[in-house]
C-alpha cells in the first residue's frame, strides 16, 4: 500500500470543516488573558492552561525581556554541549528548591520531560506501571524505553497491585502518573499509593504539569498538597501553564537527575530552551512567591463555575482542581456545543473520543486567577443556552 493512502483516505477534519463546526486550530489574535480577541470578536477564555494569569503579567515580560537582550534569541546547540547558559542553570536551581528536591533538570518541553526521563530509567528488564488516563508523554515515553509496561484502571491502586504482584520481582518498578490528570481535573490518590511503593519498592514519578502552582502550599504541587513531597521520587513539571512559559522539568535525587542529564536523548540531542522563555519562567516563580493571593483568587473562581455548572445539571465528574468538565455526550453534540458557546461568546475546549470514553465527549474548561465574576456569569448564562439548545440540561 502506498504509505500516503491513509492520508488520502483521512476525511473526518474535512467533513466536519463542510460543516462548520471544526474545534481545533482556532486562532487568537490576542493575549492569554480571560477575554481574548478571535475574528475581531472579545471572547471569555474558559480553555488555557494559563491558571495565575501570568502570561502577559508586566514583570514576567520584563524578566523575559531582560534574557532576550543579555543572551539573544537563541542558544545556538543542547544542553550537552554548548547550549547550558548561566540562565539555565539559575532556573534549575530556582525549581529545585520550588519543589524541594535536590536537583532540577531543564528539557525544551515538558513532553520531552517526560520523553527523556521514562526512556531513560526503564531498562529492558524493568517494569513501569502508568494510569490508564496518563498524559501521551508518559505513555509515548515508555514506548521507547525497552522496559514492560503496564496500564492500571484510573486511580484504581488495587489493579496495580495485582499488577505488581504478578510481575514477581523485576530489577527495577516506576510508577508513573499525571498529579492532576488533564481532561477531568481530578487527581491521582497518592496518599494510597505510598503504603504500596513502600512494600514493593516502586520507585514514584508525579508529573505535576496541571499542579504546580495550583496545588499544595505556594502552588508546589500535587506532592505538597499531600504532604508527600519527601516520599515522591521524581516530580516533573512544565512550564506552558502557570509558568507561563514553554519547557519542562524533572526535579529529584542529584545521583538519579545525573544519569537522565548524561543520557536522555530528547536532552541531549534537542536545542535549549531559549532564553526568553527561561527569563519568562523565572518571572513567574518570583510571582508566584509574592502574590500567593492569585492561587486564592484561583481557587474562588473555580468554586464559582463548578458550583454554577453543577446547578445547570452538567455533569462535572470528579474534578478537584480548575480543570472542570461538562460532559455533553455524543463527539458532535460537543462540536456543535463548541461552535454555539463561541457564537455566545465563550471559548471552551471539546474532548471527544479516544480521549474520553464514547458517549462521553466533555467540554474542558480551565480557569484563571484573573477572570472576573461578571467573566464567569456570561459565561454560565452561554452554558445554560447552549445545554438547553442541545438537550443536554433540562
Amino acid at each position: 500500500m502506498d504509505l500516503f493512502q491513509r492520508c488520502r483516505d483521512f476525511k473526518d477534519a474535512e467533513r466536519v470543516q463542510a460543516m462548520g463546526l471544526y474545534p481545533f486550530f482556532r486562532p487568537i489574535a490576542s493575549a492569554q488573558e480571560p477575554e481574548v480577541t478571535m475574528d475581531g470578536q472579545k471572547i471569555i477564555m474558559l480553555g488555557s492552561n494559563n491558571y495565575l494569569g501570568l502570561t502577559n503579567h508586566p514583570h514576567v515580560k520584563e524578566r523575559s525581556l531582560e534574557a532576550l537582550k543579555k543572551y539573544g534569541s537563541g542558544a545556538a546547540g543542547s544542553r550537552f554541549l554548548n547550549g547550558t547558559l548561566e540562565i539555565h542553570v539559575e532556573l534549575e536551581k530556582r525549581l529545585a528548591s520550588f519543589v524541594q528536591k535536590e536537583v532540577a533538570l531543564v528539557f525544551s518541553t515538558g513532553f520531552q520531560t517526560n520523553l527523556g526521563t521514562i526512556a531513560t530509567l526503564v531498562g529492558k528488564d524493568d517494569c513501569v506501571y502508568i494510569d490508564k488516563l496518563d498524559h501521551a508523554s508518559i505513555i509515548d515515553g515508555c514506548r521507547l524505553s525497552f522496559g514492560k509496561v503496564r496500564k492500571f484502571g484510573h486511580n484504581d491502586l488495587k489493579h496495580l497491585e495485582k499488577l505488581v504482584q504478578s510481575d514477581g520481582e523485576k530489577p527495577g518498578k516506576l510508577v508513573a502518573v499525571d498529579g492532576v490528570f488533564s481532561m477531568e481535573g481530578d487527581i491521582f490518590p497518592l496518599p494510597e499509593l505510598m503504603p504500596l511503593a513502600k512494600k514493593y519498592d516502586l520507585k514514584v514519578l508525579v508529573d505535576d504539569a496541571h499542579g504546580l502552582g495550583v496545588l499544595g502550599e505556594m502552588g508546589r504541587g500535587t506532592s505538597h498538597h499531600f504532604g508527600l513531597q519527601d516520599r515522591v521520587d521524581l516530580i516533573m513539571g512544565t512550564f506552558s501553564k502557570s509558568l507561563a512559559s514553554v519547557g519542562g522539568f524533572i526535579a529529584g535525587r542529584a545521583e538519579v537527575i545525573s544519569w537522565i542529564k548524561h543520557k536522555a536523548r530528547p536532552l541531549i540531542f534537542s536545542a535549549s530552551p531559549p532564553p526568553a522563555s527561561v527569563g519568562a519562567v523565572l518571572g513567574a516563580l518570583d510571582v508566584i512567591e509574592r502574590e500567593p493571593e492569585r492561587r486564592e483568587k484561583l481557587w474562588a473562581n473555580t468554586r464559582f463555575l463548578r458550583d454554577g455548572l453543577k446547578s445547570l445539571g452538567y455533569d462535572t465528574g470528579n474534578s478537584a482542581s480548575p480543570i472542570i468538565p461538562a460532559v455533553v455526550g455524543e463527539d458532535m453534540i460537543c462540536f456543535q456545543m463548541v461552535h454555539r458557546l463561541q457564537e455566545l461568546g465563550v471559548f471552551a475546549n471539546p474532548v471527544i473520543s479516544p480521549a474520553t470514553p464514547p458517549g462521553r465527549a466533555l467540554l474542558r474548561n480551565s480557569l484563571m486567577a484573573t477572570h472576573t465574576q461578571g467573566h464567569l456569569e456570561k459565561a454560565l448564562s452561554a452554558f445554560q443556552k447552549a445545554g438547553k439548545e442541545f438537550g443536554v440540561i433540562p
